[in-house]
C-alpha cells in the first residue's frame, strides 16, 4: 500500500512537471523526510539534520544496550546480593562530561547554520511578503514598485491548473534562479509566517515590525509552501506558490506586472469582495 500511494504522488507530481524537466516542491502522501533542497541553506539544514540522525541513532542504541546489559547482569537471580556502592566517581564524572560533549558537538554547527540563515548577502531581488486575513501581499518597491494580492485557487481551479490541491495561487510569486532574494515579511493584522520548505525558509510576519529572511533558489521549477502559523480560522488556505525561472524570464514577466498591477491600489475589501 505504502509502495503503491508513492508511486501514485511520483506520478502527480510528474503530471504538474508536464515533462518540462523542472522542479516541482510540494508535499505528497506517506512522505517521510524533508523536501529536496533547493537553496545552499537548504542544503546545510538537511547536512545538520543528517548529523543528528547519527548522534541520535547511535545514543539510541548505546542506551539500549546498556539496559539490555544491565538486566542481564544484574537482575536477581544473576546478582543475589546487591552492591552496596553509593558513589562512583568515574561514573560520575562520565555521565555528566559525555552529555556535555554530545551537545558541543550539536552546537557547533548549529550556530554556524544559525549564522547562515540570519547573514543575508547582498541581494539581487528584494521583495515584501505580508501576510493577511487570509491571503498574501507581494510588494515589489525596488523592481517597478507595483504590487499584487495572491489567493489560494479553489478546488476546480486546481484540478483544471494542474496545481497540488489547496496549493496553487492565482498570482504567484516570480523569482530568477541562482540570485540572492531577500524576503521581507510583516503581517497587516495577526501574526503570519512566510514558509517554503524548500529553500529551507520560514519568517514570522508580525504586525508593527519587519523581519528580513533570504534565499537563493538553485533550480527552476515551481516551490510551495504555506503560512506555518495558527492566524485563525482561514489559516490552512493561504498557501505560496514561487515560481522560479531564468533572469530572462524573470525580466519579463517583471514587465507584464508592472503593468498587470500598476493600477492595484484600491482598498482590500473590495479586491475580496469583487472575488
Amino acid at each position: 500500500m505504502f509502495l503503491k500511494k508513492t508511486a501514485v504522488a511520483v506520478a502527480a507530481l510528474a503530471a504538474i512537471l508536464g515533462g518540462t524537466g523542472t522542479a516541482v516542491a510540494a508535499p505528497y502522501d506517506w512522505e517521510m523526510d524533508m523536501q529536496a533542497a533547493a537553496s545552499p541553506v537548504m542544503a546545510q539544514i538537511e547536512d545538520f539534520h543528517q548529523l543528528l540522525l547519527i548522534i541520535t541513532t547511535a545514543i539510541c542504541i548505546i542506551v539500549a544496550a546498556l539496559l539490555v546489559w544491565v538486566m542481564i547482569r544484574y537482575n536477581q537471580r544473576s546478582n543475589p546480593v546487591p552492591s552496596k556502592t553509593s558513589h562512583n566517581t568515574l561514573l560520575e564524572v562520565a555521565w555528566t562530561g559525555i552529555p556535555v560533549i554530545i551537545l558541543v558537538l550539536i552546537a557547533i554547527p548549529s550556530f554556524r547554520l544559525l549564522y547562515f540563515e540570519a547573514d543575508i548577502p547582498k541581494p539581487d531581488v528584494t521583495f515584501e511578503a505580508i501576510g493577511k486575513q487570509w491571503f498574501w501581499t507581494y510588494a515589489f518597491p525596488k523592481d517597478g514598485n507595483f504590487q499584487f494580492d495572491s489567493y489560494m485557487l479553489t478546488a476546480a481551479q486546481d484540478k483544471k491548473a494542474g496545481e497540488p490541491r489547496l496549493l496553487g495561487v492565482d498570482n504567484p510569486v516570480y523569482v530568477p534562479v541562482n540570485k540572492v532574494v531577500e524576503v521581507d515579511t510583516t503581517g497587516a493584522d495577526v501574526i503570519h509566517s512566510w514558509a517554503v520548505p524548500a529553500f529551507g525558509v520560514k519568517m514570522d510576519a508580525i504586525p508593527g515590525r519587519i523581519n528580513r529572511t533570504w534565499f537563493k533558489a538553485t533550480k527552476i521549477g515551481t516551490y510551495y509552501g504555506e503560512c506555518s502559523e495558527l492566524c485563525g480560522a482561514n489559516h490552512a488556505f493561504m498557501p505560496i506558490e514561487v515560481k522560479v525561472v531564468s533572469e530572462a524570464d524573470y525580466h519579463t514577466w517583471l514587465k507584464a506586472a508592472k503593468k498587470k498591477y500598476a493600477a492595484n491600489d484600491e482598498p482590500d475589501a473590495v479586491r475580496v469582495a469583487a472575488k
